[in-house]
């Protein structure tokens, strides 16, 4: 079963400031995504986010600074959904049927998120625009996503084969496992051309599931038969 993040109530009413910075943020995400950083004016920004221009300098010292945070709401969103399926990592040491298990939950998660959650394509666009010209918010992403997510993946690969977590082979496999789930969000129009689909929405996602699984499932009975 497809599962995507579940929205939280807030546990304090929000206030009118608040509100106008997270406006901000997800129209500077959504633009810088789709136009570019240099593409963008704050003009748009605040414009889409229905805010007075001036709020961006009050709120983020200017258009570098609203980058920023843009990039830290995508760490936040991304270890958000991420934990719940990697957080149980140290309960499956010494078990790699509980790691193996976990590895299978974690693909799972990941594609409910990057496939069939809205708000993940412009993240995505985002994501690419920095890994094709990159900034600060790069780095940022990458020190509060990349790096430690690739990093338990491989740790939890390891302790459901044996593999070194840091060797190069483990590190290119768990690319692969994310690179082909990525894919059906930046291919996303031609993957609902080719399958004659209107949208992917849960049970489009529920198919990809089913692949990239059996994917993953591939991959480990071969290891274990070179084992």
């Amino acid at each position: 079963m497809i599962k995507s993040p579940d929205a939280k109530t807030p546990r304090r009413e929000t206030s009118p400031a608040e509100l106008t910075r997270a406006a901000l943020v997800r129209a500077a995400l959504k633009l810088f995504g789709r136009q570019g950083f240099d593409g963008t004016s704050t003009r748009e920004i605040a414009a889409e986010a229905g805010a007075n221009i001036g709020s961006i300098a009050y709120h983020f010292g200017g258009k570098e600074g609203l980058r920023a945070a843009a990039a830290d709401f995508i760490v936040e969103t991304i270890q958000a959904v991420a934990g719940e399926a990697l957080n149980e990592q140290a309960a499956t040491a010494g078990d790699p049927e509980a790691a193996r298990a976990q590895l299978f939950a974690a693909l799972e998660r990941m594609v409910g998120f990057v496939v069939a959650s809205p708000q993940a394509g412009e993240i995505v666009q985002f994501v690419l625009r920095e890994l094709s010209y990159p900034t600060a918010a790069l780095d940022r992403i990458y020190e509060g996503v990349f790096d430690p997510a690739h990093r338990r993946l491989c740790l939890l690969w390891e302790q459901a084969t044996g593999e070194p977590a840091e060797s190069e082979r483990t590190r290119l496999t768990v690319f692969t496992l994310i690179g082909q789930v990525i894919y059906f969000r930046i291919g996303r129009e031609a993957v609902m051309r080719r399958m004659g689909w209107h949208e992917i929405g849960a049970a489009e996602a529920a198919k990809v599931v089913a692949v990239t699984t059996d994917n993953l499932g591939a991959i480990l009975a071969a290891r274990k038969r070179q084992g």
